[in-house]
């Protein structure tokens, strides 16, 4: 089975190099089929110029132009568009995802779920330097999709997730443009009928660059893209989940 690793990707010179030889290192050593593709998000730095030279070395590395209006989700999708393989995993290019959970990831799949969902707050898992007030938000927002749609579930923004190619199938067209994102492919996954698996992942704060995430615009998004998801899930009379 080949994974592929989807890395979206915006003025992250300083972090994707290392975020694609990390990834690049397990599953070779994991001798797992991969593909890594990063999509460069209209970046104004060097991102797709560091990445080519990954990839003028190794033909599995891949790095793709984004050109749809800036945007994490709008990065997302275009990299669903152009992946290979059977399954894909979204990992961030600041290296705040462990790559060596990408091997847990792969052995899921292999088990025959559906969805591999990691969490960085249940028994296991590691969290370090995560700003105080991002916390607390985080948490209240997850406590709320958990009671709205009783998911046993618990880091739902959690961008660092994999699915096989039919989930990806399932869950379109996506419309978050956003980080909103994050939360629209696992609801629709498992709303629709797709089997998944929690496992605990670690994450390590950016080391370098800045966060692309603006708390302020997005909990509007996040609000709206998780009520349409709990409208379809309880009037649409199952027409939208996986025959």
């Amino acid at each position: 089975m080949k994974m592929s690793i989807l890395i979206p990707a915006y003025n992250e010179e300083g972090s994707v190099v290392g975020t694609v030889n990390g990834a690049v290192a397990v599953l070779e050593r994991e001798r797992i089929d991969y593909g890594v593709l990063v999509v460069d998000d209209n970046s104004t730095d060097g991102t797709s110029a560091v990445v080519g030279a990954i990839a003028a070395e190794n033909p599995k590395v891949r790095v793709h132009l984004s050109h749809n209006p800036g945007g994490f989700g709008h990065a997302v999708r275009a990299g669903l568009d152009v992946f290979e393989g059977d399954a894909v995993v979204i990992m961030m290019a600041d290296a705040s995802d462990n790559p060596e959970d990408l091997a847990m990831y792969h052995h899921i799949f292999q088990e025959g779920w559906d969805c591999a969902f990691g969490s960085r707050f249940m028994p296991g898992a590691e969290v370090h330097d995560y700003p105080k007030l991002k916390l607390i938000i985080n948490r209240m927002a997850n406590l709320f999709v958990r009671g709205i749609f009783r998911l046993g579930y618990n880091d739902t923004t959690n961008a660092f997730k994999g699915y096989r190619r039919e989930v990806i199938e399932t869950i379109s067209p996506l419309l978050s443009k956003h980080f909103n994102l994050t939360v629209e492919m696992p609801l629709k996954a498992v709303t629709r009928g797709h089997s998944f698996k929690v496992v605990p992942t670690s994450w390590t704060n950016r080391a370098s660059g800045d966060s692309k995430l603006a708390m302020r615009e997005m909990g509007s998004r996040y609000l709206f893209i998780v009520l349409y998801i709990w409208l379809e899930y309880h009037l649409s009379r199952g027409d939208y989940r996986k025959s």
